[in-house]
């Protein structure tokens, strides 16, 4: 293969798994103040599976590879790199696309060092979906020690971080999620509880753990098909952080009123269409924060999970992994 050339996950037209194949394509060039990594491994995340389905494009400027997250080792610099990054350097990034490819650019705020002990594809797990973890809970939710946070899809990628997170907060964690093993990885990860939503109601779980008073925050990737439990079992003065929408868009019924009488907070976000400066302030914060505590040692010992590696060429299977719910954690892909 040429120098100025690399491999990436690519698709013609938006589609199934089946769309997906491995391309060679143009090697990106780091422009000011951005690095170029050498990419090791790289993560799913739902906005891959939305923008291969053409249901979500990338943000304006962003790379159209797939991958919002890396790791790796640092190739180059671009001019007017004013970070201690240096050739050779391991990292992993926050990234808008580009990361399931052979090389990715990256500006140097949005790259963070990997925390002693952890491999490359265990790094990879951790940017997009501790990162949004992380400002969902903390940034957006706003939770306080003490308090109860509901989180559906509690063994996802996000889920699994959020999790952890809850309890490096000091408050205490449960989950939705969809079987009695999964259950059992959410306690053993720090969950108070877990609720199987295919076979009890969540809302009534979530009340009788809190002796009636409900769950002040509730971390949301379902959206539609949750919002009277979400409000059944939301305290009063409660959050609820909507941050996904795999239960549908539409909401048919007295949603309002519900959330006037308990006083409650609706509060949606998204990372990706975040601006630089928010994501590399947000990266600094957990940098500070929480980056120490996957380390050794720690009195939190936090773990990226990992459900599943898969190498580049097997991409469409990863795709079709995600898409059946198959995964508990993150699903990896190993670079060339």
């Amino acid at each position: 293969m040429a120098p100025d050339k690399m491999l990436a996950v690519h698709f013609d037209k938006p589609g199934g798994p089946e769309n997906l194949y491995v391309k060679e394509v143009a090697k990106p060039s780091p422009g000011e103040g951005e690095v170029l990594l050498k990419v090791a491994a790289s993560a799913l995340n739902r906005a891959d599976l939305l923008q291969r389905q053409g249901q979500y494009s990338p943000p304006p400027g962003a790379s159209n590879i797939l991958g919002l997250e890396a790791s790796g080792h640092v190739a180059e610099l671009g001019p007017g790199c004013q970070g201690h990054w240096k050739i050779g350097d391991a990292a992993m990034a926050l990234l808008p696309g580009g990361g399931q490819a052979q090389y990715v650019t990256v500006p140097e705020g949005l790259l963070m060092p990997i925390p002693e002990g952890l491999t490359l594809p265990q790094a990879a797990a951790i940017p997009e979906a501790w990162l949004t973890a992380f400002q969902l809970l903390h940034c957006v939710g706003g939770v306080r020690e003490g308090e109860t946070v509901l989180i559906h899809a509690g063994t996802g990628g996000v889920g699994t971080a959020a999790i952890q997170l809850t309890r490096l907060f000091n408050a205490i964690p449960l989950v939705t999620t969809s079987s009695k093993e999964n259950i059992q990885l959410a306690e053993r990860l720090g969950a108070a509880a877990g609720f199987d939503y295919k076979k009890e109601d969540f809302s009534e779980g979530a009340l009788k753990a809190t002796q009636g008073v409900g769950v002040n925050v509730i971390l949301d990737c379902i959206g539609g098909s949750y919002w009277e439990k979400n409000l059944h079992c939301l305290a009063a003065d409660g959050r609820w952080v909507l941050y996904g929408l795999m239960g549908g868009a539409e909401v048919s019924g007295p949603l309002l009123s519900k959330l006037l009488w308990k006083r409650g907070s609706l509060r949606a976000s998204l990372l990706r269409s975040r601006d630089r400066k928010y994501k590399e302030t947000l990266v600094k914060t957990f940098t500070e924060q929480v980056l120490a505590h996957f380390s050794p040692g720690s009195a939190v010992q936090l773990q990226p999970v990992v459900d599943k590696v898969f190498t580049m060429a097997e991409i469409q299977k990863a795709h079709a992994r995600m898409e059946a719910n198959q995964n508990v954690g993150k699903i990896i892909l190993e670079m060339p």
